[in-house]
């Protein structure tokens, strides 16, 4: 399989890779939460990012982000820190890297209503980063 170059792989927020679902799976009945639940989670979600850039024009939500904004709005506690340090030391990820994985950490932690970002949240967005973990870097 052809490999992807780093710094466009960089630029991807989320990677994950999607196994081919079973038939039996895909003709059973849906099980985990309706859209619109989730619709309303990422509703709220919105709305807490909206007032947390009211006073920064050139912001509306997290992917609007620079860097200048990441380190100001994706502060993480010691376990997170380290979390990050241990993925980006292990996994070879550039600086590029590190400010997608806060940008998504701090996405998860308003979807999951929480004002501060903890280290679950780092570590699933760090899980969002498959393609870096699977060697597609070129």
């Amino acid at each position: 399989m052809a490999k992807i170059s780093g710094p466009l792989l960089d630029r991807i927020d989320l990677h994950v890779e999607a196994p081919a679902v079973p038939y039996c799976e895909l003709t059973s009945q849906p099980s985990g939460e309706s859209s619109a639940v989730i619709r309303a989670r990422v509703n709220a979600a919105r709305q807490r990012q909206l007032a947390r850039f009211s006073e920064h024009p050139h912001l509306y939500c997290n992917a609007h982000m620079e860097s200048r904004d990441i380190r100001r709005f994706c502060q993480v506690d010691d376990r997170a820190f380290d979390l990050l340090r241990a993925a980006i030391t292990g996994l070879g990820l550039s600086a590029r890297a590190y400010d997608r994985i806060l940008k998504v950490s701090r996405t998860i932690a308003d979807l999951a209503g929480e004002e501060d970002i903890r280290a679950e949240h780092v570590s699933e967005a760090i899980q969002y980063r498959a393609l870096d973990r699977a060697g597609w870097a070129g």
